[in-house]
């Protein structure tokens, strides 16, 4: 069946155990990126290097969720289930941000990077 959903209700689950996913996320497929190599007469052409895949956003702390376990994952297959009906996977990740709690709403801001991002 067809929708016209586009954005709003999303999931994101952490090798399988879902989190309170809250604000607006992104994601990164990690393809390469191209940059022009640019002279004094003309575009020589494009440099490509690799970036990072990765999922950045906030989900809310609750009374079972202990920051440093969070902190600590490494290894993990982190999903992201999207309002329009994709996914996007990312594998062997581990968390890499900062750690910032914000007690106000018990908001957690997130980062995963990954060695490998797929959007299915």
């Amino acid at each position: 069946m067809a929708t016209n959903r586009r954005a709003g209700v999303m999931f994101l689950l952490i090798n399988g155990v879902q989190y309170d996913a809250k604000g607006s996320f992104t994601y990164n497929l990690g393809a390469p990126k191209r940059d022009a190599l640019v002279g004094h007469d003309k575009v020589h052409g494009y440099k490509e290097l690799p970036q990072v895949p990765h999922i950045e956003g906030e989900i809310t702390d609750s009374g079972t969720l202990k920051v440093k376990d969070l902190l600590n994952i490494e290894e993990a297959t982190i999903h992201l289930k999207i309002a329009n009906g994709k996914s996007f996977i990312l594998r062997q990740a581990w968390y890499s941000g900062e750690g910032n709690v914000q007690t106000e709403e018990g908001n957690i801001e997130v980062k995963f990077q990954g060695m490998s991002g797929e959007e299915i």
